[in-house]
């Protein structure tokens, strides 16, 4: 019997049934779900270390492989965001006092420095603006410099539109005896990545860009280098939630029975199955395919509008995710709102260092049509044209 009156009533709101609208996503992730994902999420679950959930696991890690393009046993999911895969990298790769360079053109490399120094890392931030990306020669010269042992890289900076040449940065690194980390969280299943065609050390993604899964999930894969370095370290990753020998044991990457780690989010390893199931079945290079001509039929609308792509060079433009300067006066909320608002298409403004420069548009996956452009840009052509304008 309860010896206390509540204090708290149930709220109003929870007495109302869930409603959710209709909305077009076209900013720069998360991306509406295809029908089959979102049954995945709608299946009963599972006892997290039933044989049957293993199963589903090692096929997730097999897609994983697929897409990464990775023959690494090392190869896992992270129960998080990919802040959390970036995380669990650093944590596990970084000590007190090792030597990080960190290619910082975006918000993404940002995050990476300031990770990077809570951890007590000697961090060496490479700047540049907006739009900027890194070559050969710039590298060298960091890694000569400061002797890192781990180069972080944005192969897709979706704060920026940048797609980041990666071939030769592995190669490059490891002359070094430095390790490379690279993010693909907007790239991967949108545009071509090669892990160990091209050096990559640690590669993660997450779920819920071009590969159509729900947030709060990641991807993650080791070269054998990386994993000495983490299996050799002098000391214990600060987190234990994202310690990786526990997490390796959990995944069944290290021929081990498996232990208890944490209770796994079962039902958004469904929906990440199922959308790793679908890029397997459609084949990656026609995924790749599909986002790039998706992409070079939005450009084409875009500049017929008047407007003006950010990434000036074609070759470094990310498929996915698609920067547009700000039109000269105009306010760059009351387009994304009017967009919102009037047609139900969310797009977004700059984030971090690109706020106030750029609207982003996004063709993720599912996404990813020539409908689909048609539409957004309909939607931006009234926003042009009912936005207030100032005077210049």
């Amino acid at each position: 019997m309860a010896s206390h009156k509540l204090l708290v009533h149930p709220p109003k709101a929870l007495l109302k049934p869930l409603s959710i609208p209709n909305r077009l996503l076209l900013g720069p992730g998360p991306s509406n779900l295809a029908p089959r994902i979102m049954a995945a999420g709608g299946l009963q679950i599972i006892g997290p270390m039933s044989k049957d959930m293993y199963q589903i696991m090692d096929e997730i890690k097999e897609g994983i492989q697929y897409v990464f393009q990775t023959r690494n046993p090392l190869t896992l999911v992270i129960s998080g965001s990919a802040h959390c895969a970036l995380e669990a990298a650093l944590v596990n790769v970084l000590e007190p006092g090792d030597s990080f360079l960190v290619g910082a053109n975006g918000i993404w490399g940002q995050r990476a420095v300031d990770i990077g120094e809570r951890m007590g890392a000697r961090v060496h931030p490479m700047t540049k603006d907006p739009g900027g990306h890194y070559t050969l020669q710039e590298v060298e010269e960091g890694l000569a410099q400061h002797k890192p042992v781990l180069l972080f890289l944005t192969h897709g900076e979706s704060s920026t539109g940048v797609l980041q040449p990666l071939d030769g940065f592995g190669e490059l690194c490891h002359r070094y005896k430095c390790l490379l980390l690279v993010d693909s969280v907007v790239s991967v299943g949108g545009t071509p990545v090669y892990m160990d065609q091209q050096g990559i050390d640690i590669l993660y993604s997450g779920s819920q860009k071009a590969l159509n899964a729900p947030p709060g999930t990641s991807l993650i894969s080791f070269s054998d280098k990386a994993k000495k370095k983490m299996y050799s370290r002098k000391t214990k990753p600060f987190s234990f939630y994202l310690d990786i020998k526990w997490l390796a044991n959990f995944w069944g990457c290290d021929d081990q029975p498996r232990m208890y780690h944490h209770t796994i989010p079962i039902i958004s390893l469904y929906s990440l199955r199922e959308s790793l199931a679908l890029i397997a079945e459609q084949g990656l290079e026609n995924s790749w395919r599909k986002h790039r001509e998706a992409a070079a039929y939005l450009h084409g609308r875009l500049q017929a509008l008047g407007l003006q792509l950010f990434v000036k060079d074609p070759a470094l433009r990310l498929p996915t995710v698609t920067t547009v300067a700000v039109p000269a006066g105009y306010d760059w909320r009351d387009i994304v709102s009017y967009v919102m608002d009037h047609f139900d298409i969310e797009i977004m403004g700059g984030l971090g260092p690109s706020t106030g420069k750029v609207l982003r548009i996004g063709l993720l996956g599912y996404n990813a049509t020539h409908e689909n452009v048609d539409r957004v840009t309909e939607a931006l052509r009234a926003a042009l044209q009912h936005c207030p304008k100032k005077k210049l």
